[in-house]
């Protein structure tokens, strides 16, 4: 016998008992099966044999197990339909897990013969019996979501909502006629982000957006993204849409204002306050803000006017009065400047100081704490209106603040 033929014989010889072991395993599945007895392991002897890269295209092993599998969900569903004791995550896991087993029979169902063609032999009996569970999926993500278990929550819609793409549920045409599809987007994407998980919220966040109740909280969230990601163009470009779409809420407004006011682009700001008061001309936020940014252009008698009319609604925002103050004392200071030492030019600048101090005195009454803002108003206040007694009690604060 030659070397060549020895091995032959070998190689059949070690074959037939791997096959036949093959073969038992799989049969003693489906006898667990058809008994509803260690259903478990019927499972787990089936993955092992999908460990071995010479079983991948056994289709025998996959609907054995897709099978167990089932067998499992359904008893775990009879259990809830008796009312008895029942681990209602272990029901949902196990459904996800279902759905996952069937979705990898039909791809091997799937594959072309040795002549090229695909004739699926379980799609269609797999797709109907699944179509009748498919909303549990949904319902399971929104139990995880209940219980704060978010990485659960998103594996079950993310299964939810990848039934549309799989051929398996082509002749369902999910993708079309699903409208809780774009729901379960938003709920991936919030899930996600309880999950600090960028890369999961950018890859659902254009489903997300299709779902006009919840476009909004998914703007909030791609702001926060992206600023945590340093992606200031999506940053803005974000912030830009959510201010465009809802003029009524105020986190886009604000951060605009504030980006754009470190960066003292003042027109800008100036720009984007105008626009929001031209849909609310009455907004307290606004106004204030409008005041800010007139106070930081040295638009003092416009800032002044504002100032004015938030407090005659009794708006008691400490800062309202220091911008008003603070107005009248550069107003003041320009004057100065100009280096015109005329009686009607110096009654001028006093009664700069004058309008000013009751706005200053106001303020350090309302924000004790913040010395630093209104102690140099104040000092300057007293020195030019030769207020003694107060400018003596003031440059002793000042002194001690310096120590």
């Amino acid at each position: 016998m030659t070397m060549r033929l020895l091995s032959l014989l070998l190689f059949i010889l070690l074959l037939v008992p791997s096959s036949y072991a093959q073969k038992k395993e799989i049969s003693d599945a489906r006898t667990n099966i058809k008994k509803a007895t260690n259903l478990d392991k019927a499972e787990t002897s089936m993955r092992t044999l999908l460990k071995d890269s010479a079983n991948r295209r056994n289709i025998k092993i996959y609907t054995t197990l897709a099978d167990a599998v089932r067998a499992q969900y359904e008893a775990l569903n009879e259990k809830l339909y008796l009312k008895q004791s029942l681990d209602t995550a272990s029901l949902f896991n196990m459904l996800q897990k279902m759905f996952v087993a069937y979705e990898s029979l039909d791809t091997i169902d799937a594959m072309p013969d040795e002549k090229g063609r695909v004739k699926t032999k379980y799609r269609e009996k797999n797709a109907e019996y699944l179509h009748n569970y498919r909303p549990n999926l949904y319902n399971g993500g929104l139990y995880f979501i209940r219980k704060n278990k978010f990485s659960d929550a998103f594996t079950m819609m993310d299964s939810y909502i990848k039934c549309n793409e799989q051929p398996l549920f082509s002749a369902k045409e999910y993708a079309a006629n699903d409208s809780l599809t774009r729901l379960a987007g938003f709920w991936n994407v919030f899930c996600a982000h309880k999950m600090n998980d960028a890369k999961k919220i950018l890859d659902y966040k254009d489903l997300a957006l299709t779902n006009p109740e919840y476009r909004l909280s998914v703007l909030y969230i791609l702001t926060e993204t992206y600023l945590n990601q340093k992606d200031t163009l999506n940053y803005l470009k974000t912030l830009k849409t959510g201010f465009e779409e809802d003029k009524n809420t105020t986190f886009f407004f604000t951060r605009l204002v504030d980006y754009y006011n470190e960066k003292n682009q003042l027109d800008t700001v100036s720009n984007i306050i105008d626009r929001a008061l031209a849909n609310d001309n009455d907004n307290k936020l606004y106004l204030f803000a409008k005041s800010n940014v007139l106070l930081n252009m040295g638009k003092y008698s416009e800032c002044i006017t504002i100032c004015d009319t938030l407090l005659a609604r009794n708006d008691t925002v400490p800062d309202i009065y220091f911008n008003a103050g603070v107005s009248y004392i550069n107003m003041a200071v320009l004057l100065e400047k100009t280096g015109d030492l005329s009686k009607a030019t110096r009654n001028k600048i006093l009664g700069y100081y004058k309008m000013s101090r009751p706005y200053m005195e106001k303020y350090r009454q309302l924000a004790p704490d913040q010395k630093e803002r209104w102690a140099s108003s104040l000092y300057n206040i007293y020195l030019k209106l030769n207020m003694g007694k107060q400018f003596e009690e003031i440059n002793t604060l000042i002194k001690k603040m310096r120590k």
